[in-house]
């Protein structure tokens, strides 16, 4: 077995259908009792059913999260959660969401409960990002990182399909790259094959029958696990290329990790051998960059970032970046060999090793 180095990172978390009714204990259990409830300005009506469940322990609600947390929208609720007295904040929602809440924790050290709506699984990592100038830049720092998650399946039931589906793969990709992590161990490759493989029985299901609630727990479980998975270990060209794209050019977050996933799958495919077998045996295929790609085309999902508005001269550029402050990654980046890679993703085409 190979060496390797674990820390297991703290976090409470309350599962099952209608756990939202916990919110209030929750509160109590991280000492606070003047919450900042945030949310995005479609989700505002769950922000508000939470604000009534903590009543006088909520002190106000900001509405406006969005996509990549744009530095200008942090500051602005890290402003009103300074002029509230919060000292603690909720993030009711997706990773978006979630991304607001590090960013107030990132320089106030208040904690987070997060309250999940999709699968990002962003809720369990000490990860952050913030967009500035164009550039979606990401750290990780322990005090971003949750103090307790509630996941009620309940929520998700309201998530579309066509979400539900890029949601899920997204954290599907937390999972993958983490078997391949230069700093993986054998505990987040259990954590990981298991994520993968709710995720891949939940997201069929939830395609013939939305309101399916065992298959909307199984998947909400996936995430779960797929966003501890990404919690532990490092980051690989998946999410170099998915924070290029969505950083600089604004591309959905979602449906950017979905289309990308495969074509980085195939590129790393002959340096992780062991890690395409676990991702394939998860999904019960033979071929794991296939198995994800015909994961999102049968039920649905975009293939190709032409159809989210990428613009096919800009993909040299994408490249240009992804090239600059590599992530670590099993195979070594070759401009051509990865310029080949944004074409595919760009086509729709199926994934190439």
């Amino acid at each position: 077995m190979q060496s390797f180095n674990f820390t297991s990172l703290p976090s409470r978390v309350i599962f099952g259908d209608g756990s939202l009714a916990q919110v209030h204990k929750e509160i109590e259990w991280l000492g606070a009792k003047r919450a900042l409830i945030l949310c995005t300005p479609e989700q505002k009506a769950l922000a508000e059913k939470v604000s009534e469940l903590l009543g006088p322990c909520s002190v106000g609600i900001f509405d406006h999260a969005v996509m990549h947390v744009p530095i200008e929208t942090a500051e602005q609720a890290r402003q009103m959660a300074s002029q509230l007295g919060a000292d603690c904040a909720v993030a009711v929602g997706g990773g978006s969401t979630t991304g607001l809440g590090k960013a107030i924790a990132l320089v106030s050290n208040l904690p987070i409960l997060a309250i999940p709506t999709t699968y990002a699984g962003s809720e369990m990592t000490p990860i952050y990002g913030i967009t500035e100038s164009g550039v979606k830049k990401t750290g990780r720092d322990p005090r971003v990182l949750p103090k307790s998650v509630i996941y009620d399946p309940l929520l998700t039931v309201g998530l579309p399909v066509g979400l539900s589906i890029t949601s899920g793969i997204n954290a599907i990709a937390h999972a993958a790259e983490g078997l391949y992590a230069h700093d993986g161990n054998p505990i987040m490759n259990l954590l990981a094959e298991e994520g993968i493989a709710a995720l891949g029985r939940a997201l069929p299901q939830i395609k013939k029958d939305a309101q399916n609630i065992e298959a909307r727990s199984d998947a909400l479980y996936g995430a779960w696990l797929c966003g501890s998975v990404l919690g532990h270990v490092g980051m690989s060209l998946h999410h170099k290329l998915c924070h290029t794209l969505g950083g600089t050019f604004n591309l959905p977050h979602a449906e950017t990790h979905t289309i990308v996933l495969p074509h980085a799958l195939a590129y790393n495919a002959s340096h992780a051998t062991r890690a395409m077998k676990s991702i394939a045996n998860a999904l019960g295929a033979q071929d794991a960059p296939q198995a994800v790609f015909n994961l999102a085309l049968s039920n649905g999902a975009p293939v190709a970032l032409k159809d989210l508005g990428m613009v096919e001269n800009d993909l040299d550029r994408v490249c240009q970046l992804a090239m600059q402050n590599q992530y670590p990654n099993p195979r070594p980046l070759e401009q051509v060999a990865l310029r080949q890679l944004l074409q595919n993703a760009f086509e729709g085409k199926p994934p190439q090793s």
